[in-house]
């Protein structure tokens, strides 16, 4: 949660309030005095104190295991969505999807109302990877990886950042892959095979940054991230 949201809504301070009491270095952050008013905090990870208070959020984080047919949206008429998969319960306050999914493909997808995590976490400096299985309708050759790990180019001109792509097996002529990419363009991996010559049957995301999908997890379930998980994402409160 923003701090100086945090600090208003806490203590019911006014804007002037409570740009007073950064002014007067009595927000303290981890012990250390936080002149950054905007930046993202929860008290899960850090000791926040304001004029010795100890203040305290109540944001949530999900992992869910996103089944096939859920649009990756906070609202949709006619498609469930991420959001619908969740008991009412845990949407007492507004949560957002980090990132997009295809409806077709399933995996682990982050739930959260720390919109600001999410932000930080999407900016295409940050280098977010994210990792992949896939089935692939062809045999996916040596050739395939050189390209992958140079860069793919797409019919556009646009060149993807270098990704790893190690094939795990072999099935009927269909490959079953791993693909780590850096960014996160529309069906990114999907036209990555299609510069190929190839085409992908089945996506599932295992991984995003450092969290990594609950093995125990079915489609369409989902779990509030562990102290562990959620203090691997600490790098990206900023």
């Amino acid at each position: 949660m923003r701090l100086d949201k945090l600090i208003e809504k806490e203590l019911e301070t006014s804007r002037k309030e409570m740009k007073r009491l950064f002014a007067m270095k009595l927000v303290r952050i981890d012990g250390k005095v936080e002149q950054k008013q905007n930046r993202n905090v929860d008290s899960l990870l850090h000791c926040i104190e304001v004029d010795g208070v100890n203040l305290h959020t109540n944001e949530v984080y999900f992992m869910l295991n996103k089944p096939k047919k859920a649009v990756t949206a906070v609202t949709d008429v006619h498609k469930t969505t991420v959001i619908d998969l969740l008991a009412s319960a845990d949407r007492t306050q507004p949560l957002y999807p980090v990132g997009r999914l295809d409806r077709d493909t399933t995996g682990l997808s982050l739930i959260t109302s720390n919109g600001q995590l999410g932000y930080e976490m999407l900016l295409p400096e940050k280098k977010v990877k994210k990792t992949y299985v896939a089935v692939v309708n062809e045999q996916v050759t040596e050739a395939d990886q050189v390209a992958f790990e140079k860069g793919i180019i797409f019919d556009s001109g646009y060149q993807c950042l270098p990704a790893h792509l190690e094939v795990l097996d072999i099935q009927q002529g269909q490959s079953i892959v791993r693909l780590t990419i850096q960014e996160g363009k529309f069906h990114q991996v999907k036209k990555m095979f299609l510069a190929c010559g190839k085409k992908v049957t089945a996506l599932q995301r295992i991984s995003m940054g450092p969290l990594q999908l609950d093995p125990h997890l079915a489609e369409g379930s989902y779990r509030s991230l562990t102290l562990d998980e959620l203090k691997k994402l600490k790098k990206y409160f900023k």
